[in-house]
């Protein structure tokens, strides 16, 4: 069966390392993104010059005009969506409770949380079989914050990815007799773009992983790996779970 798979947020990080990685195995991908133009379509050529197929869709996961869009453009240039995983987020401004700015808040929330839910909301109106589709997969990127609240100075994005925990939950059991597997992974801190300035941070750094039971980061294809294997067959029966990719969590 060909498939397709979507990528919000597939320019950089999680999101841009799960895109090659599929590609090798059979996807034909569709890598959104919102700013990096330049980076979406070198993932793009990389993917390309081993053969694959992939597309890059610019779109504001923030905009629900933008997210018809993407799946209406994805399925014109590839075929019906098959598989997504919402890659795309904000971690937003670290700070204090008592310093919380109420549009940094809602700009969070709306890429997150309201952006990942029209997302599920367009690829189940395409994948469910109650609708005539054929079933799908979905992966929502989560965060291990959402487990204790985040570091210090974390407690809103970690309130966003609680909200993508319980949704995806939820979401899984409205659709699983449609044919529809959907679940969250939970990375824990990974080197990617969005974290590479504090780790840059030699005692920021060492603080955090002797926070971590494994005592490192992770890396971006370690949690592309954990993504495919939700996307896979080899996890049929598998929905509406929680998967931590993180190194043993946090020791406290």
């Amino acid at each position: 069966m060909s498939k397709t798979l979507l990528i919000t947020g597939g320019a950089s990080g999680i999101g841009a390392e799960t895109a090659r990685q599929a590609a090798t195995r059979g996807y034909r991908i569709a890598i959104n993104y919102r700013t990096r133009d330049a980076q979406a379509k070198k993932v793009v050529a990389d993917i390309e010059a081993k053969g694959g197929k992939a597309i890059a869709l610019p779109g504001d996961m923030a905009r629900d005009a933008d997210i018809v869009r993407l799946f209406e453009e994805t399925e014109k240039a590839l075929g019906p969506i098959t598989h997504l995983v919402n890659s795309a987020g904000s971690n937003g401004k670290r700070g204090r409770v008592d310093a919380l700015d109420a549009a940094v808040i809602s700009d969070l929330f709306a890429i997150n949380v309201i952006g990942l839910m029209l997302c599920c909301r367009e690829a189940s109106r395409r994948m469910s079989t109650k609708n005539g589709g054929k079933g799908g997969v979905i992966v929502n990127v989560s965060s291990m914050a959402a487990t204790l609240g985040g570091r210090l100075g974390s407690s809103a994005y970690a309130a966003s990815k609680g909200a993508v925990d319980a949704f995806t939950k939820g979401f899984a059991r409205e659709v699983a007799a449609e044919g529809i597997r959907a679940n969250s992974l939970r990375p824990g801190m990974v080197l990617t773009e969005m974290t590479e300035g504090r780790l840059k941070d030699p005692a920021i750094r060492s603080s955090i992983e002797a926070s971590i039971p494994m005592r490192r980061v992770g890396t971006s294809a370690e949690i592309a790996q954990a993504v495919l294997w939700l996307l896979s067959d080899e996890s049929s029966f598998i929905t509406g779970a929680m998967l931590d990719a993180s190194g043993g969590g946090y020791i406290i």
